[in-house]
């Protein structure tokens, strides 16, 4: 039976809302009733896919981070290929990354490391979509509009916030997939309200304040109270016509936004001015240092998904320059991270992901960049998705393990290759998500979210 979510915003030529659940039968499809939703309900529930006090922090390196400069180095590969610098131990037998990672080596048996991820594609914006989405669907430089929900929207629409008053998904500062925003984490088909809600700013400036979280000058909580039950009254008059189930859509929104407004939880978790300093030395004193530090107060105040965004991966030449700069701010962010969501009791309710589009070229390039040797700079690499990582811990996921190989060049999986499919897959399962929803698109045909409902079982408990 497949499991069919229709979202909420438009109805089709047969009058079956998107808000139905559909059964899929060998006589074609079919309503469902009350009756066969909540035995579907309670067949999800046996399967293991009851929902879950689970949240996610998704943090988006955008632009691609090179696999062999960061956790799967080759010292053994010819010099072009195994790169600048020198893999160290972890405190886990066998698992090494690089020397500008000291910190996370410290703390690699809280997370695992997949190795083998691949999609096959060195296209920015067709890696995005299938990373984010899972999809295909033709996405690429020269069609690079968004085709399918991300997976934040997706959770947001079936999880809802943890917390009422706070919001389901979030991101901090924004969300940004290769220059779009809110690129391929939208909602898409699912609407507008499933997109993240972004902070906006810089978590780490002196001044630092979440836009439209405040009320207008001039606005009290009682002003803005009467003029939400007057438009409530006047909503009255076209709801009886309303064909599009827009009314219905925005009630929730509305209710969710109106709630944030006018509560104290979502401007105290959003308020980073509350954190002790000296933690906040520890992610680091920098836009992504401290959007994780964010990323952590919302999830524990009751944020389902948040992602936090970190550009300018895209090396093709200064690599060393930009790993010398960037890398450091990784290691403080996420080994931090991972302390400090086990001392506050948050690491078997949080999975942590770090990835991005895709990788980098496993042979470096001349830094000529088509032209003359180093013309652009000192060497760098290129686009790559046939091999990729993509760090997982927390949120019941086991930590300490490494989940695949690629081979002697780093230029494809040799052991247990991985899609973005069974990534998304071990997310849904640590959020208690049921893989195989289908959402129906534009078109009215069901979509699953996942081609593969694979999840990663090794590192699941």
């Amino acid at each position: 039976m497949l499991r069919i979510n229709a979202g909420s915003t438009a109805r089709y030529c047969d009058g079956l809302s998107r808000r139905h659940f559909l059964q899929m039968g060998v006589a074609g499809m079919a309503t469902v009733g009350l009756p066969q939703i909540l035995r579907a309900k309670e067949q999800s529930v046996a399967s293991g896919f009851a929902k879950k006090n689970t949240s996610v922090i998704l943090l988006w390196l955008d632009g691609g981070p090179g696999h062999m400069d960061l956790y799967d180095m080759k010292p053994e590969a010819p010099d072009e290929y195994r790169g600048i610098w020198r893999p160290i131990k972890s405190n886990v037998p066998g698992m090494e990354m690089t020397e500008l990672f000291p910190l996370q080596a410290r703390v690699a048996d809280k997370f695992s490391i997949v190795r083998s991820l691949y999609h096959n594609t060195g296209d920015h914006f067709a890696g995005g979509h299938r990373m984010l989405t899972t999809k295909d669907f033709g996405v690429s430089g020269a069609n690079n509009g968004q085709k399918f929900p991300g997976i934040g929207a997706i959770v947001a629409k079936e999880c809802g916030p943890r917390t009422p008053g706070m919001p389901a998904y979030a991101a901090v500062p924004y969300a940004s997939s290769i220059g779009l925003n809110p690129g391929y984490f939208g909602g898409h088909m699912l609407g507008v309200q499933y997109d993240p809600f972004p902070t906006g700013g810089d978590p780490n400036a002196p001044n630092f304040s979440v836009q439209n979280l405040n009320l207008a000058g001039g606005m009290t909580l009682n002003r803005l109270e009467d003029r939400r039950l007057l438009n409530s009254s006047l909503d009255r008059i076209a709801r009886t016509v309303d064909q599009k189930g827009t009314f219905r859509s925005m009630d929730g929104f509305d209710q969710a936004a109106f709630q944030m407004v006018s509560g104290t939880s979502a401007r105290k978790a959003f308020d980073i001015s509350l954190e002790d300093p000296r933690l906040r030395d520890q992610y680091g004193r920098n836009t992504f240092g401290q959007s994780v530090l964010l990323s952590r107060r919302l999830v524990e105040a009751g944020t389902t998904f948040v992602t936090a965004h970190f550009g300018g991966w895209d090396h093709h030449w200064d690599l060393e320059a930009g790993m010398n700069r960037y890398l450091p701010m990784v290691d403080m962010a996420v080994s931090t991270l991972f302390k400090d969501l086990e001392d506050r009791g948050l690491l078997e309710t949080t999975l942590v992901v770090l990835c991005g589009e895709f990788s980098r070229t496993p042979r470096m390039n001349d830094g000529g960049n088509g032209g003359a040797p180093r013309s652009m700079g000192t060497p760098g690499r290129d686009h790559w998705g046939n091999s990729m990582f993509c760090l997982m811990g927390g949120g019941g996921v086991k930590g300490g393990m490494v989940i695949g190989a690629t081979d002697a060049k780093g230029t494809a999986p040799s052991e247990r290759p991985v899609t973005p499919s069974n990534i998304h897959a071990t997310i849904y399962r640590v959020l208690g998500v049921d893989p195989t929803l289908h959402i129906l698109d534009f078109a009215g045909r069901p979509q699953p979210i996942v081609e593969d409902l694979r999840p990663i079982d090794e590192l699941l408990a």
